[in-house]
């Protein structure tokens, strides 16, 4: 381990003089000149139309020397091994710990965003910790994640260096998880989905209205990253939206969400209706109540969904996982600690034999609740 660090930090340091000493950033290749001079960004459905020196809404991604170059590679806000239920995923590999990480900057402007130190940063400086992409896949599995996520702000962003980590990662034996808005282009979309084994796409409403007032967006390119995920690749799907009181919590638009998901991906794909808390701009707003959750959980659970949980709050019931055929509790949880297991080896109910959708090993992980920082330059100089 000695000699394979040694090499990093001897291979990494050549990479980062010339990627983060320079303006120039890292090449891209999503983007096309046009004929008043400028250069447009085609990663997300921004289309930000860029002056040589300029940047996009994102802030990382920005036209150098006639294109877009992104300026975030190799460079992190912190890593973190999180419990894999965090992301949120509950049917990928349950109890496991994932390696996550993320840069500055987001495509959307969320006035409710959880992150928005990180994602709404305009200081280069946030970005203070630094890895290859190699460097990522080797920690990741020395320290004993099964996965590397790629969250904190949206991997849509640094497209570029997470799907570089994501090929390393499929080297090494290590899966890789997005953590998205799914707010991007058709070309970058194939392109990164091609390299993830799991996602949790953050659906924000059920509204096209809700998209362009409060993040900046529209919702249809959500609704087909959804799709491409689901009907085009291989990868896990999992999806949460945020219950903000009087925006996206109406009966109706709870019933037309997730009767969407139902046509459109099937009943299988998890839904996590989770609790809004008073954050940047829309500090106005109360917290939710666990009863609209709760509501929220039932409508969700009627019109066919089979696995439906809420979050940042507590509620054993309505965290865990049942048999969509006889009811059996198949893994309890509480907040992110895994109380019961009641799965087959194969990933099917103990009792009756039906299968749970989601991506199983032969029993569960024992990560627990814990979170554990991660200084890549610290490890780095430790191995040294």
């Amino acid at each position: 381990m000695f000699l394979i660090v040694l090499f990093l930090l001897e291979e990494w340091g050549g990479v980062m003089n010339r990627i983060i000493e320079t303006s120039a950033g890292f090449p891209t290749r999503y983007w096309r000149k046009l004929e008043d001079g400028r250069v447009e960004c085609t990663m997300c459905p921004r289309f930000c139309k860029l002056h040589e020196g300029q940047r996009g809404l994102c802030f990382v991604r920005g036209n150098a020397d006639g294109g877009i170059v992104l300026l975030s590679y190799g460079r992190s806000s912190g890593f973190c091994i999180d419990p894999i239920e965090k992301k949120p995923l509950n049917h990928f590999l349950p109890g496991t710990p994932v390696f996550s990480f993320g840069t500055a900057g987001c495509n959307l402007a969320c006035k409710f965003c959880q992150n928005w130190d990180i994602s709404k940063s305009r200081e280069m400086d946030a970005l203070m910790d630094q890895a290859s992409p190699e460097a990522i896949a080797l920690t990741a599995k020395e320290v004993g994640c099964r996965s590397v996520a790629y969250t904190y702000n949206d991997p849509v962003v640094f497209h570029e260096y997470a799907v570089d980590v994501a090929r390393e990662c499929r080297r090494h034996g290590v899966k890789s998880v997005a953590v998205s808005a799914g707010y991007m282009c058709d070309e970058p979309r194939a392109e990164f989905y091609s390299v993830m084994d799991a996602a949790n796409i953050d659906l924000k409403a059920f509204s096209d209205e809700f998209y362009r007032r409060i993040c900046g967006g529209r919702l249809q390119p959500v609704l087909e990253t959804l799709k491409y995920i689901k009907q085009e690749t291989p990868v896990w799907l999992e999806i949460t939206t945020l219950l903000i009181p009087g925006e996206n919590d109406s009966n109706q638009e709870l019933d037309a969400l997730s009767r969407w998901v139902v046509d459109n991906l099937g009943p299988d794909v998890p839904l996590h209706l989770s609790a809004f808390h008073p954050e940047w701009k829309m500090m106005d707003k109360p917290s939710t109540p666990l009863d609209t959750l709760i509501r929220a959980r039932r409508i969700a659970l009627e019109n066919g969904l089979r696995y439906v949980y809420v979050g940042n709050v507590h509620d054993k019931v309505a965290e865990s996982t049942y048999c969509q055929h006889c009811g059996q509790l198949l893994i309890g949880r509480d907040w992110y600690e895994l109380s019961e297991w009641n799965l087959t080896p194969q990933g099917t109910c103990n009792a009756c034999g039906t299968r749970c959708a989601g991506v199983f090993e032969e029993g569960p992980g024992d990560w627990g609740t814990r979170r554990v920082p991660v200084s890549m330059y610290r490890r780095a100089v430790m191995h040294h």
